[in-house]
């Protein structure tokens, strides 16, 4: 095991360094592949550019996918080690409040690391977990790598998918087997964010509680509000926003201003 940092809670990155603690923990335990620490330090960077903070393009996908989630006959929401490492408790809330089951679904698929996910989201309060060994036996035509292996009671069947910190690959391929993709992706041109139906380009332990809230605000709207909502946002548009916030965020830093 690795030496630990202890965060002073005063030091201006503490956030930012637990969070890093987490993924690094996540590794050694076997519930984060070795490429979750970079696809978290990649995420990271773009997380400074637009400033740390819920942007209003990322407030607005939230709703319209809390809203799809919502209507949805059979939404799943995917799970891989960086969602299991930091927002455990969370993402099983966002489950329940959804009625939306969870499922393991990995790039670096072994049996260690799906038990070691599966463990931690029914520690946080899951009473069940899909996509563990057998379970995962059906599978995603026009994918070859080991996130081909989907839960035919969950991903396969499922008409909504919340696939968070995704890869282009599956996203695309998802969308080819006609279910309806919701990402969270701090990189605006990814393809993930790119191919997705909605993408809440936001950090994942902001934008999983940001959804719980929205669930709260719309879950007592008609059906036909909902999908008024969902018919309102253009992800191509919303992801336009995002980079035109960072372009302006950018300037006016470039111009000595802070924000």
């Amino acid at each position: 095991m690795g030496i630990h940092l202890k965060i002073p809670r005063n030091h201006v990155r503490a956030h930012s360094l637990k969070k890093r603690e987490a993924v690094i923990r996540a590794e050694e335990k076997g519930i984060l592949a070795k490429a979750g620490l970079i696809a978290h330090g990649r995420g990271e960077a773009f997380d400074y550019l637009i400033g740390e903070t819920s942007i209003p393009p990322a407030i607005f996908a939230t709703k319209a996918a809390v809203a799809s989630l919502i209507l949805a006959a059979h939404p799943v929401i995917s799970v891989n080690g960086n969602v299991a490492a930091l927002v455990p408790r969370e993402i099983v809330r966002l489950s329940k409040v959804l009625n939306a089951p969870l499922e393991v679904n990995l790039f670096f698929r072994t049996r260690r690391r799906e038990e070691a996910i599966k463990s931690v989201l029914l520690k946080a309060g899951a009473k069940e977990v899909l996509g563990v060994g057998r379970d995962a036996s059906a599978t995603i035509p026009e994918l070859f790598s080991e996130r081909r292996r989907v839960d035919p009671r969950g991903i396969y069947s499922a008409d909504v998918v919340l696939v968070p910190l995704e890869d282009g690959d599956r996203t695309m391929a998802l969308k080819r087997l006609g279910k309806f993709v919701i990402t969270i992706d701090l990189n605006p041109l990814s393809r993930t964010a790119q191919s997705a139906d909605i993408t809440i380009v936001d950090d994942i332990v902001r934008a999983v509680p940001n959804m719980i809230e929205a669930y709260k605000e719309l879950k007592d709207l008609s059906r036909e509000e909902l999908a008024s909502l969902l018919t309102r946002f253009d992800n191509r548009k919303n992801l336009s926003e995002v980079i035109l916030y960072i372009r302006d965020r950018l300037k006016i830093l470039s111009e000595g201003e802070h924000l």
